[in-house]
């Protein structure tokens, strides 16, 4: 017998063999048609046979094929592109690089916002693994949404953030440089008590902004102050009132550093709330450029990321991965940050 094959549900040749409704029929020791029925939310089915098809479902993987008129080893013309919040600027543009770049090639996008939930992540990974999605890009919130893609054999490439997994491509932002560069700009003009504002430290980019402060401020002689670094993932209220809270128990900082254009966006909000006036009183500055940040008043200083490029070139790197068929070593590619001086930033008062 040949090395390579393997039962339904196992391992072949390193990738997991597709389970088929058959499968979970023997599994749950039922009729084909009685599991069709019981996954497929049509026609009665006894409660308890219902849960034990369910259960014998999730144990071998099964991925119900909503798109059968896709042939095995045709291609969809399909990718996927899952993102963690598309009222946030940033994805929108993202997949606004994504999508060029796929279309050029002859491919559809199929878009997903997961709202930054890892459950409703691997809900839209199996969507994509169902309908045959030639490949899938996305932003990643956990590990488990891009080991089951690499586990069913589909080629995947990662943007803005990494999960560790191997098989995939990556492309993201040098956050610890552009964090340095937004940092090392408050120094020259004479700050010392510079506050930093991070929504996570967990991945590369929240993790990399805050070595690139640290770094900074270290490399200035000056001490990493706990209290002037706030990580909401650490606090358990609303993001507004945390920042609210940090603000008012650190008046002597003369700057602050948002890690990202929503961080921003509650510190821009909460010292309007309190009549500080930015800069004479204290300076903002921001990780990621959006639009918004050049039409307030004075305009908000940032480190740009060239986000349409960074989609455009994560699917370029997906579609170099499809056409290799899945394999190869995983590439990292990561783009330089740059940094735009505008009129929220000057040299502290006295």
């Amino acid at each position: 017998m040949a090395s390579g094959t393997a039962g339904r549900g196992g391992q072949a040749g390193g990738r997991r063999v597709r389970a088929t409704l058959r499968d979970v029929a023997d599994a749950a020791g039922t009729s084909h048609s009685t599991a069709s029925r019981a996954l497929g939310g049509h026609g009665y089915v006894a409660d308890h046979i219902r849960e034990r098809v369910r259960q014998a479902a999730e144990q071998l993987g099964y991925v119900p094929d909503v798109s059968a008129r896709t042939l095995k080893g045709r291609s969809s013309e399909r990718v996927g592109l899952l993102v963690s919040d598309l009222r946030n600027q940033f994805y929108a543009e993202l997949a606004a690089g994504v999508e060029h770049a796929l279309s050029a090639a002859g491919f559809q996008m199929v878009l997903v916002d997961d709202h930054g939930e890892e459950q409703r992540a691997l809900a839209g990974a199996r969507a994509f693994i169902a309908m045959r999605a030639d490949g899938v890009l996305l932003a990643p919130v956990g590990r488990v949404a891009t080991e089951t893609l690499v586990g069913h054999g589909v080629p995947v490439a990662e943007v803005d953030r990494r999960s560790g997994v191997r098989g995939c491509d990556a492309v993201t932002i040098d956050s610890e440089r552009g964090a340095r560069l937004a940092v090392e700009h408050l120094l020259a003009l004479g700050h010392r008590r510079i506050g930093l504002v991070v929504d996570e430290i967990r991945w590369d980019t929240g993790r990399g902004r805050l070595k690139g402060y640290r770094g900074a401020m270290r490399a200035a002689g000056l001490a990493v102050s706990r209290r002037h670094v706030l990580d909401l993932s650490q606090t358990a209220g609303p993001p507004e009132e945390e920042v609210a809270r940090f603000l008012a128990a650190n008046d002597d900082m003369t700057a602050v550093f948002a890690a990202n254009n929503v961080m921003a966006e509650l510190i821009w909000q909460e010292l309007a709330r309190r009549g500080t006036s930015v800069p004479r009183e204290v300076s903002v500055i921001a990780f990621d450029d959006l639009g918004w940040m050049r039409m307030v008043a004075p305009g908000l200083a940032a480190v740009r990321q060239p986000v349409f490029r960074m989609g455009s070139e994560a699917a370029q790197a997906l579609l170099a991965r499809m056409a290799r068929g899945g394999g190869g070593r995983s590439e990292h590619t990561l783009l330089e940050p740059e940094l735009i001086v505008r009129g929220s930033t000057a040299p502290p008062r006295g």
